[in-house]
């Protein structure tokens, strides 16, 4: 009799073992059901999809449409409207209608081609090009690049600075139900100085469609002093600092606009 009961207590010791790793074992299996298959499926179509791309064929992104409308927009925004529409360089503007003695672009632009080859100067002019052009790189964009980059991070690290000049977009983020808009907001201006900083800053943040948003408005934003920025404030193009800020502005709000809508239909 004993012996039965000491059996008997063994096994239902053994159930409330098994029992109590259910719940366990069901969260598991959901898991693999709701996460990993559906993600494995999505994988094979990314897979899928990647290997029928064949060359010449054209890919649009996210980013790429942002670009584009912000593209054909800001041209009949302030200050871009009040800009003279004449190339910059006199005598190297390329015609309105083809030259005489041309049946089409095409055929107009492989003589243009062609005369260039033939102004080319051998190899040696084209190892002297790529060194003059990487060290122009190396000792004058990458210099410029890290410097403003390490004094934004740390101004965003160590300051409120971004955080208050972010807060006119958290209106905006909140309007356009983007998740944890302040965090987001406080990334905005940022953008300004350097490209990769926003991404940085918002990598903590636990909302996966706030990530998304800040990756690709800081790729649409453009005008990073770091490297766009400076060299357009460089070169002859007649833009100053401030008409460059708004420009970059313009072009926030703009991706946002777009932006915001397609995160919440990916998220």
């Amino acid at each position: 009799m004993i012996q039965f009961l000491n059996a008997a207590t063994g096994t239902a010791t053994t159930a409330e073992m098994l029992l109590s790793f259910l719940p366990m074992i069901l969260i598991i299996v959901f898991m693999i059901i709701l996460i990993y298959l559906p993600q494995k499926r999505q994988d094979k179509k990314d897979a899928a999809m990647r290997s029928s791309i064949e060359i010449g064929d054209k890919v649009t992104t996210i980013g790429g449409i942002v670009g584009i409308v912000c593209a054909i927009i800001c041209p009949y925004l302030y200050p871009l409207r009040n800009k003279p529409d004449t190339y910059l360089v006199p005598g190297k503007a390329a015609p309105d209608t083809l030259p005489e003695g041309y049946k089409n672009s095409t055929e107009y632009g492989m003589d243009l081609a062609l005369k260039r080859v033939a102004q080319h100067k051998g190899i040696g002019e084209f190892f002297a090009s790529g060194a003059k052009n990487a060290c122009s790189m190396w000792f004058g964009v990458l210099p410029t690049v890290m410097a403003v980059g390490t004094v934004a991070l740390i101004l965003a690290n160590h300051t409120p600075i971004f955080a208050w000049l972010g807060l006119p977009f958290k209106p905006l983020l909140e309007l356009l139900g983007v998740p944890e808009a302040g965090a987001v907001a406080s990334t905005m201006i940022v953008g300004f100085t350097d490209m990769l900083t926003p991404a940085i800053l918002i990598a903590e943040c636990a909302s996966d469609m706030a990530r998304f948003i800040v990756a690709v408005v800081s790729v649409t934003q453009v005008l990073y002093l770091s490297e766009v920025g400076g060299l357009i404030l460089g070169s002859k193009l007649p833009l100053n600092v401030w008409e460059l800020f708004v420009i970059f502005l313009e072009r926030t709000i703009i991706s946002l606009l777009i932006v915001c809508p397609i995160a919440h239909l990916l998220f």
